[in-house]
């Protein structure tokens, strides 16, 4: 509890305490009324205060003016009816201050564990100079500096670990509680915890690009994109609290009119004047102000600590809609990491095949080429290569410990005249030929994510209806992923621009409130994840340009969030249905009684400070999506 809730509790209790002692006190008249002034004025010096700023700036109409109104009000009708009965007016000041109270302390709560989950922002960066270690400011680090990261701190800026090894604790970015090992030549982000040994990391981003700023600013930034249901709320709270003051004043003079001119009866202002006041207290629109913006704050917290980045409520409400998912295949269902699978039709020694290929293609930075250099895992002596040439579109040819080797495709085999044998298996297939003779072909694939097939599985289950693969790859590897994985639908062979013609047609034909969401990470997925209803992007993998351009972002690349960050978003979005139904059906019902003289103060409080401390009980629901 912070000062200012610590003082309104002081208030609360001080007003309490002194209309307790007066209900025993047996005084009367002028004094009687004086005496009552104190706990009003203790407990409700602000609102009136508010009020009358409002009056001022001409924007009357809202919680305090109405409270303002209600309570002055009372007040004057005991006076009036010379009762000496102010307990009602102090007491419903006094109740909706303690609404007031559990509300701030419940929004400031739901804050603070966002804020705690995300505590990711670092204070310092250590820089090395003579042998020392000097905290400075991380804004100040220019690319390419080394830091020093110790056991237990956080790593301030994205970068290349350069010395050491250690676990991180990733929890706080990706919602995982399993520690990531790093050692030297690791890519490395900020807002990792550093658990074990102490690392140098050579940085390759200022700190206002690097991953944690990047969080900080989406997660900063997301209450300022509004959901249709919250403008619904602000457009509804700007026509319903002018509307029903219009109602309460024509109530407190219709009636009596009626009676006094068309009656010969007597008006009973009192009645009908406390019936407008009560109609006044139950119309105020707290419970929907407040509740609903914080359904979507807590919902977006949720996701956060989760490893779902939500860049505004109006994507959190899209996405509950969403009935179709479309997916990059590189890096988003596979892990973009080419890896050697088979060795086929070789009568030299598989790890010596390998080893040739590895030497013959050790000057090439081709992903194909790297991958073969990890499957021999051997320092290369690239003095063992000499005569390289690289046939553009064929392979390359190299003499190796003095022979030559070959090492490319059907066409490179076909070039030099060697009888192949095809093969049958998907992915690239590196065909091998040692001084001139055929020596067995090299499978190389990509691999398919750990969590891919059971994310499919998971849409399927939260009521995805169809499921879409957009790829450039060879329709063959295409078809072969897409069949393992379970995906609905397959198209491969595409340029970028063929993605978005792709998605427009999809779009186009999708049944008209269902949602398309379009999931990658390449710097060619930008221009899609634009165009869909709801662009997911790969944070830990995914380029810039992908997460810049995307409306969620999976922070740890794992394709099994998708349908988590969906049922979170169901969830959110059932809340905040929830509480829109509950808290106008409460205050039309208690206004129709109020209106008919069936309701007093009393209910009227029950219908302001009670259906807002429930609506809030319940927005804050939205923050615990672990189970989900």
């Amino acid at each position: 509890m912070n000062k200012k809730q610590k003082k309104m509790l002081v208030r609360i209790l001080a007003a309490f305490a002194w209309l307790v002692g007066l209900s025993f006190a047996p005084v009367e008249g002028v004094l009687r009324f004086l005496l009552y002034l104190v706990p009003y004025f203790i407990i409700g010096y602000d609102i009136l205060w508010k009020a009358l700023k409002g009056i001022r700036n001409r924007q009357v109409f809202d919680e305090n003016f109405l409270m303002a109104v209600a309570t002055v009000g009372a007040i004057a009708l005991a006076l009036y009816d010379q009762t000496g009965d102010y307990t009602e007016a102090v007491a419903v000041m006094l109740f909706y201050q303690v609404g007031e109270l559990f509300q701030s302390y419940a929004v400031g709560k739901s804050r603070r564990n966002i804020s705690e989950l995300m505590d990711i922002r670092p204070d310092y960066a250590n820089i090395e100079k003579d042998g020392v270690l000097e905290k400075v400011d991380p804004d100040e680090v220019e690319v390419g500096t080394v830091i020093v990261v110790q056991p237990g701190e956080k790593v301030p800026i994205d970068g290349i670990v350069t010395e050491g090894a250690s676990s991180l604790n990733t929890s706080a970015l990706t919602g995982e509680s399993l520690p990531r090992d790093v050692k030297a030549g690791d890519e490395i982000i900020s807002g990792c915890i550093n658990m074990t040994g102490l690392l140098k990391i050579r940085t390759t981003k200022e700190f206002g690009e690097s991953t944690v700023s990047k969080i900080l600013d989406l997660v900063e930034n997301a209450s300022s994109r509004k959901s249709k249901s919250e403008d619904f709320i602000s457009k509804f709270a700007r026509v319903y609290t002018p509307a029903v003051c219009g109602a309460a004043l024509l109530l407190a003079i219709v009636p009596p009119l009626v009676r006094m001119f068309a009656m010969s009866a007597a008006p009973e202002w009192d009645v009908w004047i406390y019936r407008a006041l009560t109609f006044l207290v139950i119309s105020c629109p707290c419970a929907l102000v407040i509740s609903i913006p914080l359904s979507f704050f807590a919902g977006i917290g949720g996701a956060s600590r989760e490893g779902v980045l939500v860049k505004g409520s109006n994507y959190l409400e899209t996405l509950s809609q969403t009935k179709i998912v479309v997916f990059d295949k590189t890096g988003t269902l596979t892990q973009g990491v080419f890896e050697v699978n088979a060795v086929h039709h070789s009568d030299m020694d598989k790890a010596k095949l390998i080893e040739y290929a590895a030497l013959a293609e050790s000057f090439s930075t081709h992903p194909i080429s790297r991958s073969l250099r990890k499957a021999y895992g051997k320092k290369l002596d690239n003095t063992r290569v000499t005569d390289v040439q690289e046939i553009s579109g064929n392979g390359v040819i190299a003499k190796v410990d003095g022979r030559e080797v070959a090492a490319g495709n059907e066409k490179l085999m076909k070039r030099l005249g060697v009888d192949f044998i095809p093969c049958h298996s998907v992915g690239t297939i590196i065909h091998m030929a040692v001084d001139g003779q055929y020596a067995g072909h090299i499978v190389i694939s990509d691999v398919v994510k750990p969590h891919a097939a059971e994310a499919i599985r998971e849409l399927k289950k939260a009521g995805i209806e169809k499921t879409v693969m957009l790829t450039g790859d060879a329709k063959k590897v295409a078809e072969d992923v897409a069949h393992r994985l379970g995906v609905d639908e397959v198209r491969s062979e595409l340029l970028p621009a063929d993605k978005v013609e792709k998605v427009e047609e999809l779009l186009k034909n999708k049944p008209e409130k269902a949602k398309l969401a379009f999931v990658g990470d390449g710097i060619n997925d930008a221009p899609v994840l634009r165009r869909a209803d709801i662009g997911i992007a790969m944070g830990a993998m995914g380029s810039d340009a992908a997460i810049e351009a995307a409306d969620v972002v999976l922070m740890d690349d794992d394709p099994l969030k998708i349908s988590k960050a969906i049922k979170i978003s169901r969830k959110c979005l059932g809340i905040v249905y929830q509480n829109i139904v509950f808290a106008i059906g409460i205050k039309l019902l208690c206004l129709l009684l109020g209106a008919v003289g069936l309701a007093n103060m009393w209910l009227a409080i029950f219908a302001d400070v009670g259906v807002m401390i429930l609506a809030v009980l319940n927005a804050i629901r939205a923050l615990f999506v672990k189970n989900l």
